[in-house]
């Protein structure tokens, strides 16, 4: 990776100068150090899986290609799921909520904001039952019913009526920054969590989906401790000019986008960040054996960058 690029120049050494060798070579161990330390666990999102059959099917094909965990999504069926985690000797790293889009906690009708917060304590509850520590939450939408600030006050109402399951749980809500015109800067995702003001709520971080507003390794130092949980996905901003749709690129393998991940390691590094990192790859780059085996070869070179 490009770290070779970026070392300090050795000392140039003679004779008499080994001290300033030794020194140089512990410098360079010292530089070394974050990627041997790196303590990342490799996961996949579930309904990003390309390669077809049941639950146990795709959790058999995920695990023969190195992944240690899945992210399951809410609502689906809680035996089924354990049946296949207990076989497979997967993790749940998180448990993605399936009810945030449909019924955002921003809705302008009251009935949908209720059934949204249904829909986030009934994946508070999956999340418990298969042993995630966290829930993946799309915490609203800003458009024209909906302003920025209504949504923010919106949010932040809704998911501390959460908190006290959440609690009782031992099960942390972890908040997504998507493409939903809400949170697109660092700053404004660390006002939302302070707004919310609990231990128990936390940030999913989605490295892809930051490219199309600003560089990723800039988010990490803003919101540190309080990522709970990596979604890891490329993003070409090369592809998205190239296409009157911005979603195009998306279409893209890890390391061959525009994600600078030497940087976002190295941040992730320096956050003190131990835990899931979650591939949300588009489902064909892992539609079959072949596929998901590259895939999980491109995390591990991600992870080392």
């Amino acid at each position: 990776m490009g770290d070779a690029l970026n070392r300090r120049h050795f000392l140039k050494v003679g004779s008499g100068t080994l001290a300033a060798a030794a020194l140089s070579r512990a410098a360079w161990a010292a530089d070394e150090a974050p990627a041997k330390k790196r303590a990342i666990k490799k996961a996949i999102m579930y309904a990003m899986i390309g390669y077809p059959g049941s639950v146990l099917d795709k959790f058999q094909a995920i695990k023969a290609a190195g992944f240690e965990g899945v992210e399951p999504m809410s609502h689906m069926n809680q035996d089924e799921v354990m049946e296949a985690l207990e076989k497979t000797g997967l993790k749940a790293a998180s448990v993605c909520c399936s009810s945030h889009w449909t019924k955002p906690l921003s809705d302008p009708r009251e009935k949908v904001r209720q059934e949204g917060l249904e829909g986030l304590l009934q994946a508070l509850k999956d999340a418990q039952r298969y042993g995630a520590t966290s829930v993946l939450l799309v915490p609203g939408v800003v458009n024209k019913e909906v302003s920025y600030h209504v949504c923010f006050q919106r949010c932040v109402a809704e998911i501390r009526k959460a908190i006290p399951q959440a609690k009782d749980l031992g099960v942390k809500i972890a908040i997504e920054n998507v493409w939903n015109d809400f949170i697109t800067k660092p700053e404004q995702a660390k006002d939302l969590l302070d707004a919310i003001d609990s231990e128990y709520v936390g940030w999913h971080f989605d490295i892809g989906n930051t490219v199309r507003y600003n560089d990723p390794e800039t988010w990490i130092p803003v919101i540190g401790k309080r990522i709970l949980k990596l979604h890891i996905k490329e993003y070409s901003r090369k592809k998205a000019k190239e296409s009157v749709d911005r979603y195009k690129g998306f279409a893209v393998r890890l390391l061959e986008g525009s994600n600078h991940w030497p940087a976002i390691m190295k941040a992730l590094h320096q956050a003190g960040y131990e835990g899931w990192g979650i591939s949300e790859q588009p489902s064909d780059q892992s539609r079959n054996a072949a596929a998901l085996k590259d895939l999980s070869e491109r995390m591990s070179r991600v992870f080392a960058s």
